[in-house]
């Protein structure tokens, strides 16, 4: 059962008698479910809050600063991203095993901004990012023990154990990119053959502030301002791009305000109900015709830049236990639902429990799971396998034959 179906169930239980439900509709039964609990134990089912101020750039009206989210959604948002959290330390953990090997990216302290824009996004929307994708691919619909099994090299991984930590891909989410600053121009085709082949849909195109500096990037703000792209571009401004301060690395650290005359919006990445409301807009604004859109999400990871970067050569532990204290996402937004009274502890502790023991399941599939076979590394390579007769190996006059199977990826 997906985490949006379990949580729907979790809201139908316990305080309503049977006769409380009849009704004429399912709709109405679930009107009558949360008017109930309501009523006999005081808890909400929608509150307000209020976010951090939006900062604009060449926009007269950005998002509302007053959000609105009902119990559904709040807990929804907090087990994706605890979700993402219990994930990424286990995929850290296995990394130390070496059971990871390569590269790996971690996303935890960010997860708010990939589960904000999320929220937003409807079914013809897509999305494009860089490697650290782990959190991406599991939102975009791939399971957890896909992306563990997909880490380690397995055949159940989402790419069957060909793509690892940075090319992980799902329905409308074109994978992450290794190659800095690469899938943003990627991104800004996605969004062109949207708009050409009306779908009605945008692309998000993620980015970190180290790659901000790309030359590529500035020629795409250009060529989907042109062509009235719906893109939305989005800085993940997490602090340091590897080992460097945005301040050392950027003369202009005002990501939102680069696009020159495509229009931007810095937004608290740490908040997810911001995020969210950001994004939205942005998704409008595409949709209205205006073209592309600009966020730079103002957010943080824990981790380092990889797996081989301590992280703490070039910034102090005091700096990272701060923003743990203070602007972590998913303490935040759990103080949030209990002191509004959206939820009890008692039902977020059965959200985490229920996260533990997938995670918990997902490893240890990650460590038993089968690679695939030799025979099966070279196959779906090329779309059309008419295009080649052999694949080149790394012994010469020793190709390998190019095969298809089929679907390649595992969704």
């Amino acid at each position: 059962m997906g985490l949006s179906k379990w949580v729907q169930n979790l809201l139908r239980k316990g305080s309503c008698s049977n006769t409380d439900l009849v009704s004429k509709s399912v709709g109405e039964n679930l009107k009558k479910v949360a008017t109930t609990q309501t009523s006999k134990n005081g808890y909400a089912t929608e509150t307000t809050f209020e976010t951090k101020e939006f900062k604009l750039h060449n926009l007269e009206q950005g998002p509302a600063t007053t959000v609105t989210v009902t119990k559904e959604d709040a807990l929804k948002y907090y087990g994706q991203m605890y979700a993402i959290r219990r994930m990424e330390t286990a995929a850290g953990n296995l990394y130390k095993e070496k059971i990871i090997r390569g590269f790996c990216h971690l996303y935890s302290g960010q997860e708010a901004c990939a589960v904000g824009m999320r929220a937003a996004m409807r079914p013809e929307d897509s999305c494009i990012t860089a490697y650290r994708c782990h959190g991406w691919t599991y939102l975009m619909g791939v399971p957890i023990s896909g992306v563990l099994t997909e880490l380690t090299g397995r055949q159940s991984g989402s790419a069957r154990g060909k793509g690892g930590s940075m090319h992980m891909y799902a329905p409308n989410f074109f994978g992450g990119n290794g190659i800095v600053g690469a899938q943003v121009p990627l991104g800004v085709g996605i969004a062109f053959a949207a708009k050409y082949n009306d779908t009605k849909g945008v692309c998000v195109a993620a980015y970190g502030d180290g790659a901000a500096n790309q030359g590529q990037i500035f020629e795409v703000y250009n060529m989907a301002k042109l062509w009235n792209s719906p893109c939305i571009f989005v800085c993940e401004n997490n602090g340091y791009g590897m080992g460097t301060s945005a301040e050392r690395a950027s003369a202009n650290v005002n990501y939102y305000t680069r696009g020159d005359t495509v229009p931007g919006i810095w937004v608290d990445g740490m908040d997810v109900l911001a995020v969210r409301e950001a994004t939205r807009f942005a998704i409008e604004y595409c949709n209205s015709g205006k073209g592309p859109i600009l966020l730079e999400s103002a957010t943080y990871r824990y981790s380092g830049h990889s797996m081989s970067d301590p992280g703490t050569s070039y910034r102090s532990r005091d700096e990272i236990a701060e923003v743990r204290q203070t602007r972590d996402p998913i303490t935040s937004m759990r103080e949030k639902i209990l002191n509004s009274q959206l939820a009890t502890p008692e039902e977020l502790k059965e959200i985490e429990s229920k996260i533990r023991g997938e995670v918990e399941s997902a490893t240890k599939l990650a460590k038993a799971d089968k690679e695939i076979s030799v025979d099966e590394l070279c196959t779906d390579i090329y779309c059309k396998p008419d295009n080649t007769t052999a694949i080149r190996n790394i012994f010469p006059h020793a190709e390998l034959e190019h095969k298809r199977l089929g679907k390649a990826v595992n969704i």
